[in-house]
């Protein structure tokens, strides 16, 4: 699994902050450690058999050795140990199973509405993920935290979702406790737009620090990566750009305001469009199908969307100046159209400086995007510093 360390190692190097270099590959050997730390050998010895003990960390003789002692190299233990990642859109329901490493075990999809409610659309989570522990032969206590990505606002440090416009009965619903009840794992709840952007750095982009994930589907999303770290904001509302105003247009938005970006080039304004137009156009699917069977009104409109998504990523590039830009969503699947627009856009109003290394890609992770980026979510809070050196001083169980 690739990804930064939650803090930079600092001495005294803490068993956690020991295992973030090995998880990383930044250190293999305990004579790594040692080197990397200034620790002493019998400081690294103690905080490794720590790690070993609370099963973190195998160590195994390195079959490369041409004689005498052979060197013994440390890496993450990741058999005995899973996580979830859990992708609920509009219209569906995605589970991943993981192990710690982030290598993928066991995924599911299933047609889901997210308007039928948490306790419908939980339960079923619930059940697809002990039918995916039985699929990858783990058991349930192996589960160490579950990641959990929703379409709508998400005060990040409770889990909860905030008037959430396309889940009715979801206000303030506790789906950490949820989960906590049921499988006795820490699960963390995130907007999805926000799980698809660390999915995207962590897997299409490791080596960009700054990087901005749009979102073009129903509704419209920013995911926002600044210094290799996810940016929620003060409350977790970073990056709600959909209901930015474009343009001087009044077509009506969902929010109760007009002229917002989402209601002039979300897949469900442009479906509306092309039904006003006779064709039949009931969602950004449909807008993806019409694309692609080269209808000229659909190819236009999705152009056109484009446009107005870079109007407003104009506007971001000269205040954030990411180095990547990535276009995912259910309008990327149209992404040669999408993106015609958005670069001319963004191009063409950005500051040459901002756009001087900016690469503008569609999404590398597709459709699976939100269901690994909330599985990341979830390794990299049970292996982050502080939370195996709260397990390691007995603070705090495992899972």
């Amino acid at each position: 699994m690739s990804g930064a360390p939650d803090h930079p190692v600092s001495l005294p190097s803490s068993p956690g902050e020991v295992l973030a270099l090995i998880r990383t590959g930044a250190a293999e050997t305990r004579a790594d450690i040692a080197r990397l730390t200034g620790l002493a050998r019998s400081t690294v010895s103690q905080r490794v058999d720590a790690l070993i003990a609370h099963d973190y960390v195998i160590e195994e003789a390195d079959g490369g050795s041409t004689g005498g002692r052979p060197p013994r190299r440390l890496r993450l233990r990741t058999r005995e140990h899973a996580v979830a990642g859990v992708d609920l859109g509009a219209s569906h329901c995605r589970v991943a199973l993981l192990d710690i490493g982030g290598e993928m075990l066991a995924l599911r999809e299933d047609p889901l509405s997210i308007a039928d409610g948490p306790q419908e659309v939980l339960g079923h989570v619930e059940r697809t993920l002990n039918s995916l522990l039985k699929e990858a032969d783990r058991d349930a206590a192996s589960l160490q935290s579950i990641g959990v990505g929703v379409p709508g606002p998400v005060e990040f440090s409770t889990g909860r979702p905030v008037d959430p416009p396309i889940m009715p009965g979801w206000h303030q619903y506790p789906i950490p406790e949820f989960f906590a009840e049921r499988f006795g794992a820490r699960a963390l709840v995130d907007n999805d737009v926000n799980v698809m952007a660390l999915a995207e750095q962590r897997r299409a982009f490791p080596d960009t620090r700054y990087l901005l994930y749009i979102k073009v589907g129903t509704g419209i999303g920013c995911g926002i990566v600044a210094d290799g770290r996810l940016h929620r904001g003060a409350q977790g509302s970073a990056g709600d750009i959909g209901h930015i105003r474009v343009g001087d247009t009044e077509e009506p938005c969902r929010c109760g305001n007009s002229g917002c970006l989402e209601a002039v080039a979300g897949g469900a304004a442009i479906a509306r469009k092309l039904s006003a137009l006779g064709l039949e156009a009931a969602s950004g699917s449909d807008v993806v199908r019409l694309v692609k069977s080269g209808n000229r009104d659909a190819v236009r409109m999705v152009r056109e969307a484009g446009r107005a998504v870079g109007e407003v990523l104009a506007g971001l590039v000269n205040f954030f100046n990411p180095d990547t830009v990535v276009v995912g969503g259910a309008l990327a699947a149209v992404h040669d159209q999408l993106l015609a627009g958005v670069r001319e856009a963004v191009y063409r109003r950005s500051h040459p400086l901002a756009t001087h290394v900016l690469r503008i890609e569609p999404s590398r992770t597709g459709e699976n995007a939100a269901a690994v980026g909330a599985g990341i979510l979830a390794v990299e809070h049970a292996l982050s510093p502080r939370q195996v050196d709260r397990v390691l001083a007995g603070g705090e169980a495992r899972r």
